[in-house]
């Protein structure tokens, strides 16, 4: 059988903001803004093009930081991060910018997450045969994740794919939303159920398999050899519209406008001028500049 080609799908905001806090603040632009972050997130690009050559990509970004749909279901979604600052808000636009100048394809929107980005690239190339690279560690995206899928952990070096979702969270692919609406999620503000921890989240999917048919028979949990059994049936009961509203949030959406794109994410020519007024602006070094257009097809490797 012929292998399926893969599409690439990056979370790109982890890989910003984890340069941001690791790269050291001795880099600046022309003007004096602070680059680290949008330098660490080049190093991170050319390897990841370098290493795989990828012919189906896109770079996802997070621009819906409050003006998500899911803040209009629940305004105390990701209450609990500090607004991005200037400096990192314009290294995110470059790194943007420096993505769209390699040729990859960018997604970003004002009502969408990264995380639903990706989802709806996905959902769109299935059916053209293609599987699902998915280069983030977080463990939202594994939901998506189905048989030929992979998801990978880049800095870590880690990738597994829908049957390694079990060994890591304690559920299945399918089960990560339902999952984290039990359990919460605190990264993004998701209370989840009272009472219950992500070990008993998991032995009350494993034996009813999806919230629905948990929260269908509540009464029975009661009866599960688990500790505090009878207090999570009293709360599931009472709080059934809560943890539907809690998976509602925990969901990645896959019919999130997808613009601006090549057909089936095809890589597109780089734009050199782009490119070069990019790289002097941002002061990169001459090694980084060669690595950008050898990446780009603008020189030959070597």
């Amino acid at each position: 059988m012929t292998a399926k080609p893969s599409l690439h799908l990056v979370d790109a905001s982890l890989y910003v903001f984890r340069a941001w806090h690791s790269m050291p603040d001795q880099f600046h632009d022309a003007e004096g803004w602070p680059t680290n972050a949008v330098h660490g997130f080049a190093r991170f690009l050319l390897e990841l093009l370098e290493r795989e050559r990828p012919r189906h990509i896109a770079i996802a970004f997070d621009e819906a930081l409050d003006s998500c749909f899911r803040n209009r279901l629940y305004p105390d979604y990701k209450a609990n991060r500090e607004p991005a600052p200037d400096e990192l808000r314009r290294q995110f636009a470059h790194c943007k910018a420096l993505s769209a100048a390699l040729g990859l394809n960018v997604l970003a929107h004002g009502e969408y997450e990264a995380d639903d980005l990706i989802g709806s690239a996905l959902h769109a190339a299935r059916p053209r045969g293609f599987r699902g690279v998915i280069v983030s560690a977080d463990k939202d995206l594994s939901q998506l994740l189905h048989e030929h899928d992979e998801q990978w952990d880049f800095a870590r070096g880690q990738r597994w794919g829908a049957d390694g979702v079990k060994a890591r969270h304690g559920v299945h692919a399918h089960q990560i939303a339902d999952y984290l609406a039990l359990c919460g999620d605190a990264i993004d503000n998701i209370p989840g159920i009272p009472g219950i921890g992500s070990k008993s989240a998991a032995v009350l999917l494993a034996h009813f398999g999806d919230l629905d048919s948990l929260l269908a028979r509540a009464d029975e949990v009661a009866f599960l050899r688990l500790r505090g059994a009878a207090q999570m049936a009293v709360r599931l009961r009472e709080q059934r519209e809560q943890a539907l509203l809690w998976r509602q949030l925990t969901t990645i959406a896959l019919d999130a406008p997808l613009d601006g794109v090549e057909d089936d994410f095809a890589r597109a020519d780089a734009d050199a001028d782009m490119l070069d007024a990019l790289a002097e602006a941002l002061r990169f070094g001459p090694m980084t500049r060669r690595r950008l257009r050898q990446a780009a097809g603008l020189e030959p490797a070597g």
